[in-house]
């Protein structure tokens, strides 16, 4: 885990498996759908692992790794696929910090 971060959910294309962090279980159904389809997505799309996690602000980052070795994954376009993404879901993102904030 990231250090003063706290991971929402998070997909990888190495072990085809995705992960929804138990403190979120309270999210509602149609949320946490919406969220594994979009992380499994972008890693299909994409390549590598895509991480949702809250900063120590409650402000929702994206990132992404990928191992030195993959040469199928695509950066550039996870850099492009990332801004698709912010745009897409701003008002769930939005709702999510709010949900976070205050929750936590």
């Amino acid at each position: 885990m990231y250090q003063d971060e706290i991971v929402l959910c998070s997909a990888s294309k190495y072990t085809q498996k995705y992960y929804l962090n138990e403190d979120f279980s309270e999210l509602p159904q149609g949320i946490k759908e919406e969220l594994k389809i979009m992380c499994v997505l972008f890693t299909e799309d994409i390549g590598g692992v895509i991480i949702l996690l809250f900063d120590e602000n409650g402000t929702l980052q994206i990132k992404t790794e990928a191992y030195e070795e993959d040469i199928l994954y695509d950066e550039i376009g996870s850099v492009l696929k990332i801004k698709q993404i912010r745009e897409d879901k701003k008002e769930l993102f939005e709702q999510l910090e709010l949900y976070f904030q205050t929750f936590f």
